[in-house]
């Protein structure tokens, strides 16, 4: 059975449920009656035939990429896109989805606002998982984070892109030894670091933001 069908399927059973073991279900109908959970609108989309997840990151990356479509409106499909892969779920589909190599080629626009928008939609998918964790390692996308961190001329690319450097090294130990080793000098930490030290990670990070201050400055 597809995953939004059976949800869909508990949604009914647990709020039919519910409503049974409600007395004032029969007896009062303006009575209120419990909420139950809210159902997951993936589910709505199998049974109505609306567009899945996956199907609307695909048509915001296309949106965002398309030479047709103003900047205004490719920076609304960006917010679209990060909103969707706050989803652990999301953000794990995006390499069977295709997604990760346009949106590390992102990095590299000449627009300020499309290297921002992809450098916070990095530091979203990254965050507290280890699969896009591990396809970020995989497309080589670390010296470019440091790059923007370090060099870039908008201060806003530069946050964000600390951000998603942030996101990627804590608690993943193959995505920090690259940041670390891409780190220009004299922002570089002396000696090991582990990726599950907060404190040490959180100095590194430290650094960074205050050197992009300075630069702002």
């Amino acid at each position: 059975m597809d995953p939004g069908m059976n949800q869909l399927l508990k949604w009914s059973i647990e709020n039919s449920a519910d409503a049974s073991a409600d007395p004032t279900s029969t007896t009062d109908p303006k009575a209120e009656r419990p909420s139950g959970r809210p159902i997951n609108a993936g589910a709505l989309n199998s049974l109505f035939g609306g567009p899945s997840d996956a199907d609307l990151m695909k048509q915001s990356m296309a949106a965002i990429l398309s030479p047709e479509i103003t900047l205004e409106n490719k920076l609304v499909a960006f917010d679209n896109f990060e909103q969707l892969i706050e989803t652990l779920d999301n953000a794990n589909n995006m390499e069977n989805l295709g997604l990760w190599q346009p949106l590390v080629g992102l990095l590299g626009s000449d627009e300020a606002q499309l290297r921002m928008y992809a450098a916070w939609c990095v530091g979203t998918a990254v965050q507290n998982n280890e699969k896009s964790q591990s396809s970020l390692l995989a497309g080589d996308a670390i010296p470019t984070l440091v790059k923007l961190s370090t060099e870039d001329s908008d201060e806003q690319v530069r946050r964000k892109a600390i951000y998603a450097l942030s996101s990627e090294v804590r608690n993943y130990q193959p995505g920090l030894d690259k940041a670390v080793k891409a780190l220009p000098k004299g922002l570089a930490p002396e000696g090991a670091i582990d990726a599950a030290d907060m404190e040490a990670v959180d100095r590194v990070i430290g650094q960074l933001r205050e050197d992009s201050a300075r630069k702002a400055s």
